[in-house]
């Protein structure tokens, strides 16, 4: 019986740990989604020098 809520505790554990994982990933998406207009922007500048 112990041992049963013992592994439904290391179970429960690790899903926190996955869920914690996940919002990680989704704030690194969130970074890189926040950074890409101000990549583009300094992109394009640097076009419009090599053409101009």
């Amino acid at each position: 019986m112990q041992t049963d809520t013992l592994a439904l505790q290391a179970d429960a554990l690790t899903m926190q740990a996955d869920t914690l994982a996940l919002q990680a990933d989704a704030l690194t998406m969130q970074a890189d989604a926040l950074a890409l207009p101000g990549i583009t922007k300094f992109n394009l500048l640097r076009i419009n020098e090599m053409l101009y």
